[in-house]
């Protein structure tokens, strides 16, 4: 049997080829995984873009030179040495830009197992986590294709507000967030508005992004990046998801010391992602960079896996009601397709109302 994988240049992204090439024989313990589906969002962008500095390329190991991206998604047991866990079985996780992933279970229980390869070891468990969808909170059968979309990145922004709402908003009136129509945000948004209704949500985006943003009704505001001069200058939290450090430096010096807290996740513009390198100073305080694993292991630690899973279903379940008829889903066949998507989207050329759902 064989297995095919994407290999993207990890110094130039939008050159990527499909590479095809025998599957080894399973070890003892192991369990082979045939990807059924896996979405492409603007966050593997920032897998890719970020790849080397947070070890995104070291999950699933490539030539020299080359990278697999990550993805989330949905696999199938095709073969297993692991006697708790059955062909046929089905699982939501972390996956490669590929056709098929050994995997290595460990921590095994009703609800998942973790992957103990060691070449993942240095790397959050977060990532190495899969969750078995007969016993998952969050699994819905008709609703799977928004949950590889928004599922990940909505967990993100459900753990920014859960950061921000723990340090009491660090006093804001207002929550100003970037790329207001990437799904990061809206997840983000929908969450505040849910737990914390008395801070105001501002949506800063495109213009060409300004109805869409304004259609999904989860900010009390959106505005042009162009346009923002209007908002007004009171104090605030600045999420920025753009990775844009010419914005950046105009969200500080239009708030100066109005600005509460300046929190740095992801990067979706990465003609400009300097802003992940040093900058001059800004005014206000020194932006703090978000990284979403952390904080889940230690929301987890706080409230456990049952219960902490419970709270994140709920909220999910309440974003997934605000995002209904945000993106039009479109499902794709085919490695090759996973290939074109991906390098138009480094690209910046994909429309925000659209999910794309490949199915290798």
């Amino acid at each position: 049997m064989n297995a095919t994988e994407v290999h993207v240049r990890k110094d130039a992204l939008t050159d990527a080829a499909l590479a095809e090439g025998p599957l080894a024989p399973l070890g003892d313990g192991e369990v082979r995984l045939a990807i059924e589906s896996f979405s492409v969002t603007a966050n593997n962008v920032t897998y890719a873009v970020v790849g080397d500095g947070f070890k995104y390329w070291d999950f699933f190991p490539a030539p020299e030179g080359l990278g697999i991206v990550p993805m989330w998604g949905h696999a199938r047991v095709i073969e297993s040495r692991y006697p708790d866990i059955a062909v046929g079985e089905r699982v939501y996780g972390y996956l490669p830009m590929a056709s098929h992933l050994d995997v290595l279970p460990g921590r095994v229980s009703a609800g998942g197992f973790t992957d103990m390869a060691a070449h993942r070891q240095p790397m959050s468990p977060v990532y190495n986590s899969y969750t078995r969808l007969a016993a998952d909170p969050e699994h819905d059968p008709a609703r799977e294709a928004e949950r590889m979309i928004f599922g990940p990145l909505f967990r993100t922004g459900f753990l920014i507000e859960y950061f921000l709402r723990g340090e009491g908003w660090f006093g804001a009136e207002q929550l100003v967030v970037t790329s207001a129509s990437s799904k990061t945000a809206m997840g983000l948004a929908s969450v505040a508005r849910q737990s914390s209704p008395q801070v105001k949500r501002i949506g800063l985006t495109s213009k060409g992004n300004v109805a869409f943003v304004e259609a999904s009704g989860l900010y009390d505001a959106v505005v042009a990046y162009d346009d923002l001069g209007r908002v007004p200058v009171l104090r605030s939290v600045s999420v920025d998801f753009a990775g844009n450090a010419e914005l950046l430096a105009n969200i500080h010096r239009h708030f100066e010391d109005a600005l509460a807290h300046s929190a740095l996740v992801g990067a979706t513009h990465i003609e400009a992602r300097s802003v992940f390198g040093k900058n001059d100073p800004l005014p206000g305080p020194k932006p703090q960079l978000f990284f979403a694993p952390d904080h889940a292991v230690a929301f987890f630690k706080a409230h456990g896996a049952e219960e902490g899973g419970k709270l994140v279903a709920a909220a999910w379940r309440e974003f997934l009601k605000a995002a209904q008829g945000t993106i039009a889903i479109e499902r794709h066949k085919g490695l090759d397709a996973a290939r074109d998507v991906f390098t138009t989207m480094v690209a910046g050329q994909i429309d925000p109302a659209k999910g794309i759902v490949i199915e290798p």
